[in-house]
């Protein structure tokens, strides 16, 4: 409820919405997803250059909604292999990201009389992770093992930081810390890699590979008791000698689209997230005349979706508040105009609509494929593939990449359709 002290506030301003809604039309304000589509589709069309060229000034300009432009802006640059102007929208995205979030008195109250779109987005607690993810694939594509670690570091930080603040399970993200296991160990930093890939495990015990990976990097760490406790756990993996003359390039596959907002149709002062689908599910990595299909690590449309869900409750008590506000400042307006408060309760609930923001150029899944690899030079393929493991005609363009012995080569790929 409103207090007595800012109720004559509280007119003011209202008094001014209405009249502010009545001339603009009511509907006529753009939401987050229509300001962000044709980027969107550019950026399905494959054409990340002029998806960034739209997003750029939003992403630049300060506003409440400045966060969720720059990430989908860092996310265009990384597509159109602009890896250092993404990483500093990253970085730009990350320092928002941390700014505690203390409201204005004003932009608490016009959220309840309008939308919770009139407040300061700061992304969802998967989203701050991924920031971190995201960059550090920026820097891996630009050689710079030692800013990717310093991403890495940024993002076991927060992860320890849910967990021991009891967030749910699914914000341990079992992408990151693979990422994070991947990156030590291309650092010879076999005791965090090793932490890395058993935090991984405890999150996403069905990625398969995690098995081998465990016992590969026991022994690295010299770890000779955990070493026979994943023998004794994974009986079906193979131990074999590692050979310390090859190298191993892997890619990191950001699959599809993640999910949309939406208003609920039946309810549309609440969002909702409409899974997105694609054809290309998977993805086969070739060099030479070796292949491996891609592991699904993570899915950004089911963390986002249990997300929101559980969310739920919150937002249905911002909007109960927001309308037993929205009677009291209509009722006292109407006290001293009976029709000026009748327009001021409609505008006020026209305005009222979900609040669709989010990360919405985030791929659907996260996937692994890790190929081991004599030293040389390899032209490398990705063939993308549909349901039924068949190719889906969406292809990474032939790059060519260098394998050096004990070291990793990592590249990364997005499909769109």
């Amino acid at each position: 409820m409103v207090q007595a002290h800012s109720i004559t506030a509280i007119f003011r301003a209202a008094t001014r919405v209405a009249a502010l809604l009545i001339f603009a039309g009511l509907s006529g304000c753009a939401t987050y997803q229509t300001k962000v589509q044709d980027a969107r589709m550019a950026l399905a069309q494959e054409d990340p250059a002029k998806a960034a060229g739209l997003l750029e000034p939003l992403a630049k300009k300060p506003s409440d909604d400045q966060l969720v432009y720059l990430l989908d802006y860092a996310t265009a640059l990384q597509e159109a292999h602009r890896y250092k102007d993404s990483a500093q929208a990253y970085q730009e995205a990350a320092k928002l990201a941390y700014i505690e979030d203390y409201h204005s008195i004003s932009k608490i109250t016009a959220s309840l009389l309008l939308s919770e779109e009139m407040v300061q987005y700061k992304g969802d607690d998967y989203e701050k992770v991924l920031i971190h993810a995201m960059n550090a694939v920026n820097y891996l594509e630009m050689n710079d093992l030692d800013e990717a670690l310093v991403e890495v570091r940024d993002l076991n930080t927060m992860l320890y930081k849910f967990k021991y603040e009891a967030k749910k399970n699914y914000d341990q993200n079992p992408f990151a810390f693979y990422l994070a296991a991947l990156i030590y160990e291309a650092d010879h930093q076999y005791d965090d890699a090793l932490i890395s890939y058993k935090a991984a495990y405890e999150v996403a015990p069905g990625y398969a590979p995690l098995r081998q990976d465990l016992i590969r990097a026991a022994q690295n760490a010299q770890r000779p008791d955990e070493l026979a406790k994943f023998k004794s756990q994974f009986p079906e993996v193979k131990v074999e000698k590692q050979d310390k003359s090859l190298g191993e390039l892997v890619l990191i596959y950001q699959q599809g689209w993640g999910p949309r907002k939406v208003p609920r149709p039946e309810s549309p002062r609440f969002p909702m997230l409409i899974p997105y689908s694609s054809n290309t599910q998977s993805a086969y990595l070739q060099a030479g005349d070796v292949q491996i299909q891609t592991s699904p690590i993570f899915s950004v449309t089911d963390t986002a979706i249990r997300t929101l869900n559980d969310d739920y409750a919150r937002l249905v008590g911002m909007r109960l508040a927001g309308v037993a506000t929205k009677a009291v400042v209509a009722d006292q307006i109407g006290q001293r105009n009976k029709t000026l408060g009748a327009v001021a309760w409609l505008a006020m609930n026209l305005a009222d609509r979900a609040d669709v923001r989010q990360w919405s150029t985030l791929p659907q899944s996260f996937q692994i494929a890790r190929l081991p690899l004599k030293p040389g030079k390899y032209k490398v393929t990705v063939e993308g593939l549909s349901y039924g493991v068949t190719p889906s005609g969406e292809n990474m363009p032939e790059r060519e990449v260098v394998i050096r012995p004990g070291k990793k080569t990592f590249i990364s790929w997005r499909s769109v359709r």
